[in-house]
This record gives C-alpha cells, sequence and structure tokens, in this order.
C-alpha cells in the first residue's frame, strides 16, 4: 500500500511559480515511479511528467522546459516545479506511484497503482 498526498497549489499569476510536493508513505518509497497528472475543468486527464526509480524523466510536450520533476527519496517526498505558468496549466493535479519497474509507459495513467487526492493549481490571466 501507498499513501501520496499532495500540497503546494494555490493561485498564481501567469509567468509566476509553483512547486508541488507529493509525500509518500507505506511502501519504501524508492521502489516505484511516481508520476503527475492533472484534469482541467471540462476535460480528460492527462499526463504532465514522471520519474523512474532511478531518475530517468519524461515529460508532456505542453510542459517540456517548463516543469521540472524530481524526488527525494530521503525525505520520501517527489516534486513538481512549475514555472512560467500558463492559464491553460489550471488543473486538479494528482500524483501517482507505480510499482512495475522499468520506463517503458511512464506516461500510461492506467500502469499507475495509487492516485492522491489532488490540489488545485489556478493561474490567472
Amino acid at each position: 500500500q501507498v499513501q501520496l498526498v499532495e500540497s503546494g497549489g494555490g493561485l498564481v499569476q501567469a509567468g509566476g511559480s509553483l512547486r508541488l510536493s507529493c509525500a509518500a508513505s507505506g511502501r519504501t518509497f524508492n521502489s516505484y515511479a511516481v508520476g503527475w497528472f492533472r484534469r482541467a475543468p471540462g476535460k480528460e486527464r492527462e499526463f504532465v511528467a514522471a520519474i523512474s526509480r532511478v531518475g530517468n524523466t519524461v515529460y508532456a510536450d505542453s510542459v517540456k522546459a517548463r516543469f521540472t520533476i524530481s524526488r527525494d527519496n530521503a525525505k520520501n517526498t517527489g516534486y513538481l516545479q512549475m514555472n512560467s505558468l500558463k492559464p491553460e496549466d489550471t488543473a486538479v493535479y494528482y500524483c501517482a506511484a507505480r510499482l512495475r519497474v522499468g520506463v517503458t509507459g511512464l506516461n500510461d495513467a492506467e500502469k499507475y497503482d495509487y492516485w492522491g487526492q489532488g490540489t488545485q493549481v489556478t493561474v490567472d490571466s
């Protein structure tokens, strides 16, 4: 079992920055990949970024060069640093844990096993 709790969301002006955190408990943190997904109002859930157990990263094209995913295994926490935020980044952001090994399909929500409750990010133009 893995429990995930997101924090760090809020309201920010366009061009601003936020850092989301994903605090994990339960299973050993460095035994699974961590992904970030988001759901905007009226839209499907979409992949944002993911980091494997050993630190390989993958990003959605829409956030590449603006967002940075990282993990601190000593603190059992994953992070999503979001810079140059745009109104279209407004969404509920979820972190997720994927137990299976490997980097294939890190962008596939169906391959994740545990999910947090989400944190709202609102970017005001």
